[in-house]
């Protein structure tokens, strides 16, 4: 008998490929199979008939693709599945939460809301804005900058450039222990040293110190980064024409590097705009416009949000939902507005 007689005879579809609607025909069905499963074991909740959903998707895509395209594309296209529904099940909680804050912050966000303070509205009362908590985080969140700005980029500049021996290693070590630092720590650290020792009291200048700490080791990290990509060829043709090191670093180097830096700076300031802890610990919070970031207590955005909260009246809610909803979007102005400078200063490549 010969060895053609004895193998199998292969399926003659093998080898074909699935149309390029198939995967929405996959998703369609799976999500109605889900729907229906859900129904009939009496599950309620959206986010078991969502993964319900998804196992059929991943499962029918390679019981489908490998009975017609064979094991490799089945598995090609099953990872293909699972990027999808990972991808999902990272947007759907951010889409859910944007769309909610946006549709309670906006009953009471106007600017009336964005132009006035609590000052006499009491909690309970419907009316008061949020102009004192704005102030107060563009002052606290603009001396952080002024603070680690400097230092950051300095700092990378140090590690990159000039950065060798113990002193160096030991200058990383203490920035990747920061990155990690909770924002209580640095709070409370900048408590027992500015208020409890100096005994200098709580202010938005209080706040911003601690957030600075929150801020370096973004800014050192990022900047090191972009410098590192700068090509060492800049650096030795600069060199070679007899230029000093650090004119060379400031004519050559940064001027390549601005775009990441400026966009490491400005995620580093998103990063900060929202934090509670440090400003609940050293600035406290008030109700009434305090343009002095050097003296009494100020009020911020986060500081607003929890204080609003915890009034438990329905006006308090609203106002709360705006500020958050304020917050939200001047953190995605910032990180649009790094996306904006990245490209802006990314090399022109020509045709």
């Amino acid at each position: 008998m010969s060895h053609a007689t004895l193998s199998p005879k292969r399926s003659s579809l093998r080898g074909a490929t699935l149309p390029k609607w198939f995967a929405w025909a996959v998703a369609a069905g799976s999500l109605a199979l889900g729907y229906g499963i859900s129904a009939a074991a009496g599950l309620h909740s959206d986010i078991q008939w969502a993964l319900i959903a998804a196992v059929l998707f991943v499962v029918g895509s390679y019981a489908v693709s490998a009975k017609v395209e064979g094991g490799r594309q089945a598995r090609d296209r099953t990872a293909t599945s699972l990027v999808w529904v990972a991808f999902l099940l990272a947007v759907t909680p951010l889409a859910s939460l944007l769309w909610e804050t946006a549709e309670r912050g906006v009953k009471v966000l106007d600017g009336y809301f964005l132009t006035h303070s609590m000052g006499v509205v009491a909690d309970a009362e419907p009316g008061g804005g949020i102009y004192h908590a704005l102030l107060g985080t563009l002052e606290q969140v603009g001396l952080a900058s002024l603070i680690s700005v400097p230092v950051g980029v300095l700092t990378a500049i140090y590690l990159v450039e000039y950065g060798r021996g113990k002193l160096a290693r030991a200058v990383t070590f203490f920035v990747d222990v920061m990155t990690g630092i909770p924002s209580i720590v640095a709070g409370l650290f900048i408590l027992s040293l500015w208020v409890l020792i100096l005994k200098m009291g709580p202010s938005g200048f209080a706040g911003s110190l601690a957030l600075s700490i929150l801020m370096i080791p973004v800014v050192v990290r990022s900047t090191e980064e972009m410098l590192k990509l700068v090509p060492n060829e800049l650096r030795e043709a600069s060199l070679a024409l007899g230029v000093p090191k650090w004119r060379t670093i400031l004519k050559v180097v940064l001027p390549t590097s601005i775009g990441g830096i400026i966009t490491g700076i400005m995620l580093a300031i998103a990063r900060i705009t929202g934090e509670t802890a440090p400003v609940l610990l050293l600035v406290w919070g008030t109700d009434f416009i305090n343009a002095n970031p050097f003296q009494d207590p100020q009020e911020s955005l986060p500081m607003y949000i929890y204080l609003q909260f915890g009034a438990g009246s329905d006006p308090a809610y609203d106002r709360a939902w705006a500020a958050a909803l304020t917050l939200i979007a001047f953190i995605m102005i910032l990180n649009l507005a790094a996306r904006g400078i990245a490209r802006w200063k990314a090399p022109k490549t020509g045709r």
